[in-house]
């Protein structure tokens, strides 16, 4: 591990204020989201329609108390507790990563989710979850590359913006999902029992069109809003792994992503269609960053 430049401690990047952009451009499409839901609340309960925005905003606040948060999103993303072996590989690993950071061990929690994909996130503000192939194809200073970008996104406030986007965006894919399905009964209904009426197969398939049109309404900006934060998302990565390069695991890191090459990733997108659907930069385009980073280590 070469000699670390001071990266300690948390604050606040630049990448963790355009990765509200995404969350801005969701905003209108939730509070319509909001008041389609109040509509048919408001028959059974007689509240103002503030709150029920309100109680949602509020109950996406306790994700970032640290036990909620590991409570919550584990089970959401599949993720479980590191079997005892696995906790022999991580924990000391994650001993000396806190100690460059300058950071109490206990303050994030490590997850590990059954996959064989060479992976790993940060999410929420307090939780990085690792793939168990990772865990059995990287080698102990490899798997440090990784973990030490993976905190660094933490300690740049990265995940902050991406938490309240996947909040924000559960209302507005429910409706999404309900809308499809109410069209897809009108329009199974109007075949099946009105299709003897000129008026009333009409009447359905107005009705089917206007439901399909809502969806797609609340589709495209669930697309627009990911494909927004794809884009911004690049520079979230590059600068988690300049601040892995500070604390000293830039070559470990640029070694993971060399065996994330060898198997098949690291591959430049081609398109823009492709650079709007990929929230990663490309493996090799990281790695000659990263070389570079260790080169001039002042720039």
């Amino acid at each position: 591990m070469e000699p670390a430049v001071d990266a300690r401690g948390r604050h606040l990047e630049r990448s963790a204020l355009t990765a509200l952009l995404p969350v801005v451009a969701l905003l209108p499409f939730w509070l319509l989201a909001m008041v389609v839901i109040w509509l048919p609340v408001r028959l059974i309960v007689d509240i103002p329609i503030w709150v029920l925005p309100l109680v949602w905003l509020v109950a996406g606040s306790l994700l970032f108390i640290p036990s909620v948060q590991v409570a919550v999103l584990s089970p959401l993303f599949g993720a479980r507790q590191p079997t005892e072996e696995e906790q022999a590989i991580i924990a000391p690993i994650w001993r000396d990563l806190a100690i460059a950071a300058n950071l109490p061990s206990y303050r994030y929690a490590i997850r590990v989710i059954d996959s064989d994909e060479l992976n790993a996130f940060a999410c929420g503000g307090h939780l990085v979850v690792v793939t168990t192939f990772a865990l059995e194809e990287l080698t102990d200073r490899e798997l440090s590359g990784v973990l030490a970008h993976e905190l660094s996104h933490h300690l740049g406030f990265h995940t902050f913006a991406l938490t309240v986007g996947h909040w924000l965006s559960l209302p507005v894919i429910a409706l999404a999902r309900i809308g499809f399905f109410f069209q897809n009964v009108a329009r199974a209904a109007t075949d099946s029992f009105v299709s003897h009426s000129a008026a009333l197969t009409a009447l359905g398939r107005i009705a089917s069109g206007i439901l399909y049109a809502i969806s797609w309404v609340f589709l495209a900006a669930l697309y627009a809003s990911d494909a927004l934060g794809n884009l911004v998302g690049h520079g979230s990565e590059f600068e988690a792994d300049r601040r892995a390069v500070r604390m000293g695991y830039g070559r470990a890191l640029a070694d993971a992503l060399r065996q994330v090459i060898r198997l098949g990733g690291g591959t430049r997108t081609v398109g823009w269609r492709a650079r709007l659907t990929t929230s990663h930069p490309p493996a090799r385009t990281r790695v000659a960053r990263i070389e570079a980073m260790m080169r001039h280590p002042s720039q």
